[in-house]
């Protein structure tokens, strides 16, 4: 006969086959995108080398990244040569051929696939063929949405006319700044209305150290300028050239890499002229050994390389109309201080310490700004945070939502967002921890070890890491499953309390002098779970993670926090899944009676509560109450159970979307929630929140709590009021909270395992929706033959 061990361990196993098909793409079968509506982007595409081909490229890629059953989409690839496309590519269009642009219309009014046009729109791209657009858009039948890469002011009767021609055929119009959702206003006469503001994508990147790529590179001991685009003389490169000799004479070790190869079209015209004439002047002032071409047309990661390397990245187009940068964008994501002429992109985006301006080839104040930086390292620093915190919004995550969000807006009758799920990442939070424990606060994504450890933290990361075990049975989780537990026992005091707070020297702070009470609750919440799984751990482990959880439960008696005795309530629950003793279930029914006793206390016809106040951490009162009625089959507490926990999802879910209360503003008993965009919304309440319906899903089988779960799982994936990522997939990490206007991006301990606590439970319960019928077969047939023992 098989042992109880080995079918968990199997049926887990072939849980982790099915977690590992859905964790690739976010669902379990394959879309039929013959169903799906077809968005056809019409752009110039890879390999042809531009800056609007790598734009629509890393568009649609975030876009098939984050969302899934919603569309397809299909490319046109506008063609002035002969390149080589992949499948993405469905038609193309020749842009010096007039014939061809009424071939391209009759098959996008021919096709049924297709329900709506995204046209990428450059004048150079269309170049003496305008007209013929223009006739391709007003041919189309199709709804047509049009982005500007560029917007001239002031312009002429001719220029004025042919945007509004297109204007005014495209339901739906896309600009990159303010300034040029201005200027079509004030200019082109161009309704308000019809204007979506999306920036130009930036990419997440992890930032790794400086000196680490210097090395890598070769760089090390240098200070690095830099700068990167196609060249062309509107880069006005010798700006920076001419500005080099008094920039070396302050600093020696100064390089210069100017990164990227000479735009196509200008090869065409003159060759290498350009790049030549750079190449004279650099001779002739003797800056061989500071000036150095990278040639190329980069790969992404090796340009994101490049820049994290960069001290001063430095930005000197002499063209003022130039409307936005994709160059530029890229630089302040990748943590580069930027000295930029005064460009509207620039312009706009450069104010609050974000950067510094000088003038159109002015070198003399070029050179005099990049000293000044050079020899500030503080200065430097602030002008890194405040980009990264005013570039977020603009990750080609967040791009592609506000692109999917115009895109349902257009055509809602075909199109239905869903958000696929990110593929679990464990890296930040290994990051995070070092041998000792789990470090508190970060700074971005860079642990801040200054900050110290809590017990709050470390608890949380031990259920996580149990659940992410429990799940996969990776044995490199054990490293960090013993990490937290000793921590936690490190904490655990001779009298049976927890202290919260250690340094960085791995001492105990004053700040173990405020209330403790929840603290000591997460903690043998945490203790519990890890028991509840011992069948998977190593004995030494279990049995000294029982004895601290026995000692700790010799102080619950003096704990009143409504919150504290959830948690203990939780950990009991799990703890005699394995270890069901008299004396616990005891101790968890003095406290779930303390609950009972709060809610008929506080609770009347229209407010099902336990305290007249919704505060923080809400849902865990009411998932207690379901752990004991687990634990005890007292019906009492199944009531109260779900009372409770529907009553308080009536308060924070409204229209698809969860808005847990605001920490800036608490929900008391007769007044209603302030649904304004208050901010203040934290991660773990919404964590907290999962957690619960995961529970209530597990017992009661009601769709709705799944689908709450999936609603409450999409706030981190952009659904919330600002329609942004609350979760970074790049670095793993989770930001640290929802305000009124902004993210805040510090991805510390609490968050970033709050998220990976609620993925992890979105994963089990998708993964039992979709599998419950064949694991039910499964166990019905074990048990008919005798190989499963029901305890």
């Amino acid at each position: 006969m098989r042992n109880r061990m080995d079918i968990k361990k199997n049926s887990i196993k072939s849980v982790e086959g099915r977690v590992k098909t859905m964790s690739s793409d976010g669902n379990f079968m394959p879309n039929n995108d013959n169903k799906l509506a077809e968005i056809l982007f019409v752009t110039s595409f890879p390999p042809r080398e531009c800056g609007i081909a790598t734009y629509s490229q890393d568009l649609i890629k975030a876009l098939n990244n984050k969302f899934k059953k919603s569309f397809s989409i299909k490319v046109c690839a506008l063609e002035n040569g002969n390149h080589k496309y992949t499948d993405e590519v469905k038609y193309i269009l020749e842009t010096g051929n007039s014939e061809s642009y009424i071939k391209l219309a009759k098959k996008i009014n021919e096709d049924k696939n297709i329900q709506m046009v995204l046209f990428q729109h450059e004048f150079g791209l269309f170049k003496s063929n305008e007209n013929d657009f223009i006739t391709l858009l007003e041919t189309i039948n199709k709804p047509v949405a049009i982005v500007f890469h560029t917007v001239l002011p002031k312009p002429d009767e001719l220029l004025k006319q042919s945007v509004q021609k297109i204007t005014n055929v495209a339901e739906a119009v896309i600009v990159m700044t303010h300034s040029s959702a201005k200027i079509l206003v004030d200019d082109y006469n161009v309704l308000p209305e019809k204007i979506s503001i999306i920036p130009h994508g930036t990419h997440l990147v992890e930032h790794t150290d400086k000196e680490i790529l210097k090395e890598k590179y070769g760089f090390l001991g240098r200070k690095v300028l830099s700068t990167f685009g196609l060249l062309s003389s509107g880069k006005s490169i010798e700006t920076t050239i001419n500005a080099l000799p008094n920039i070396v004479k302050s600093d020696p070790d100064v390089l210069f890499l100017i990164i990227g190869k000479t735009h196509p079209s200008v090869i065409k015209q003159e060759g290498e002229q350009y790049r030549n004439s750079l190449i004279a002047r650099i001779n002739e002032l003797q800056l061989q050994n500071h000036v150095q071409f990278v040639n190329s047309y980069l790969a992404l990661d090796d340009l994101l390389e490049y820049l994290q390397l960069t001290d001063v990245y430095l930005f000197t187009s002499k063209d003022p109309n130039q409307a936005v940068s994709g160059t530029f964008s890229y630089a302040i994501s990748c943590g580069c201080p930027i000295i930029s002429t005064p460009i509207p992109h620039a312009l706009e985006v450069l104010q609050d310490g974000v950067g510094i301006i000088v003038d159109f080839e002015n070198s003399e104040q070029l050179s005099k700004e990049v000293i000044n930086l050079l020899n500030d390292e503080q200065l430097r620093e602030n002008i890194t945070a405040n980009g990264l915190h005013k570039m977020a919004p603009s990750a080609w995550e967040n791009s592609a939502i506000a692109h999917a969000l115009l895109f349902e807006k257009m055509n809602s009758k075909n199109i239905s967002l869903e958000f696929k799920i990110p593929e679990i990442n464990l890296n930040h939070l290994k990051k995070m921890t070092t041998n000792f424990g789990m470090i508190q606060f970060s700074k971005i994504n860079k642990p801040d070890i200054s900050s110290g450890y809590t017990l709050d933290d470390n608890a949380r990361a031990l259920v996580a890491m149990c659940q992410h075990f429990e799940m996969t049975t990776v044995d490199s989780d054990l490293v960090y499953i013993n990490t937290y537990y000793n921590f936690i026992k490190h904490c655990l005091q001779t009298e049976g309390y927890f202290l919260n707070y250690v340094d960085e020297h791995k001492k105990f702070t004053k700040q173990n002098n405020e209330n403790l009470a929840d603290s000591n609750g997460r903690a043998i919440w945490a203790l519990g779970y890890l028991i509840s799984i011992s069948d998977l751990l190593p004995e030494e482990l279990v049995e000294k993670a029982q004895k601290t959880f026995e000692k700790a439960l010799s102080n619950v008696h003096k704990i009143h926090s409504p919150r504290a005795m959830a948690f203990i309530i939780k950990g009991i629950y799990y703890s005699n899944k394995q270890n069901n003793t008299v004396d616990n279930v005891s101790i968890l029914k003095h406290l779930a009676d303390r609950l009972v006793q709060m809610y008929r206390h506080e609770s009347s016809e229209e407010w099902h509560w336990f305290e007249s106040y919704l505060t923080y951490a809400n849902s865990i009162l009411s998932e207690a109450l379901l752990c004991a009625w687990l634990a005890t089959g007292e019906e009492k507490y199944k009531e109260i159970a779900k009372t409770s926990f529907d009553f308080l999802l009536s308060k924070i879910f409204k229209n698809d979307t969860i808005k847990v209360i605001s920490n800036k503003g608490w929900l008391y008993n007769g007044k209603e929630l302030i649904t304004e965009k208050v901010g203040g919304e934290q991660p773990i309440d919404v964590a907290y929140t999962i957690l619960a319906l995961d529970k209530f899903n597990d017992v009661f089988e009601e769709e709705t709590y799944l689908e709450k779960m999936k609603i409450a799982f999409n706030w981190f994936l952009g659904k919330n009021h600002l329609n942004k990522i609350i979760y970074n997939p790049c670095t793993g990490g989770c930001y640290d909270g929802l305000e009124e206007d902004y993210i805040n991006l510090n991805q510390g301990a609490e968050s970033t395992v709050s998220y990976l606590m609620a993925r992890l439970a979105i994963e089990k319960a998708l993964v039992i929706k979709k599998s419950g019928k064949q694991l039910k077969k499964e166990f019905s047939k074990l048990k008919e033959q005798n190989q499963y023992i029901t305890l």
